[in-house]
């Protein structure tokens, strides 16, 4: 008889600073506990992240593999042989839900390519929150993950999707590199129609927590920074 495979279970992170057990359930502590074998996307924020959830947890027991932009695909089968050895594995992004704009979602494609059964744990995901949070149409939804940087690109690539929010009444989620959100905003404001509703939410369920939907007219006499602070920015005409 083949030995049981492990699972992979799919972590969520907190999304800032925040005490972890008022943003996550019990169960991704109790999962934290058990496992000793993780994919994450940096091994340092992985292993303080674990040990604000579960101090008495063996920090030396803990095998890690790293998964980001630079991992080769050719690489990642093998992340997940703990599984095929009957060990239960762990997938942490840096922040959030993985495999949601996550390189874990790679990972997950090859578990179930494999047999493996991917169990996802509830968590924050500052996708979802900010959605909830806008007042936009949540039946209708698109997530373009971060816009051309160039201008004349990025003007383009606005309209485009103000366009296809009028279309097809929906709203359109994207982010930005934190140090250039306050261009983000300001490329917005420039380019989007005046009736155009813009929804920032920014450090979702952090104390400087800040959100709020407007008209473009109406943000053109808001003053607030954004820098460096993770933002989430949806529109909807």
């Amino acid at each position: 008889m083949s030995q049981p495979k492990g699972n992979l279970y799919l972590i969520p992170c907190t999304l800032g600073d925040t005490p972890p057990l008022e943003v996550l359930p019990l169960l991704v502590k109790k999962a934290i506990e058990e496992i000793d074998y993780y994919i994450v996307e940096h091994e340092k924020s992985a292993r303080r992240f674990i040990k604000t959830v579960s101090p008495r947890k063996s920090q030396p027991d803990l095998k890690m593999e790293e998964i980001n932009k630079f991992t080769s695909t050719e690489d990642i089968p093998a992340m997940l042989d703990p599984c095929l050895n009957g060990h239960d594995v762990g997938v942490i992004s840096d922040a959030g839900c993985p495999g949601i704009a996550d390189p874990g979602a790679a990972v997950v494609e090859i578990a179930h390519r494999n047999g493996i059964k991917v169990v996802p744990l509830v968590g924050p995901s500052s996708i979802l929150l900010a959605m909830m949070a806008s007042g936009f149409n949540g039946q209708n939804f698109a997530f373009n993950g971060y816009l051309p940087i160039d201008k004349a690109e990025r003007k383009s690539k606005i309209k485009q999707l103000e366009k296809t929010s009028a279309q097809e009444d929906q709203s359109q989620l994207f982010i930005e590199t934190p140090y250039r959100n306050n261009q983000m905003l300001e490329s917005l404001i420039n380019n989007l129609q005046g009736d155009t509703k813009i929804c920032v939410a920014c450090d979702i369920t952090l104390s400087t927590e800040y959100i709020k939907t407007a008209p473009v007219s109406l943000w053109k006499k808001i003053k607030v920074d954004l820098n460096k602070r993770p933002a989430i920015f949806i529109i909807q005409r």
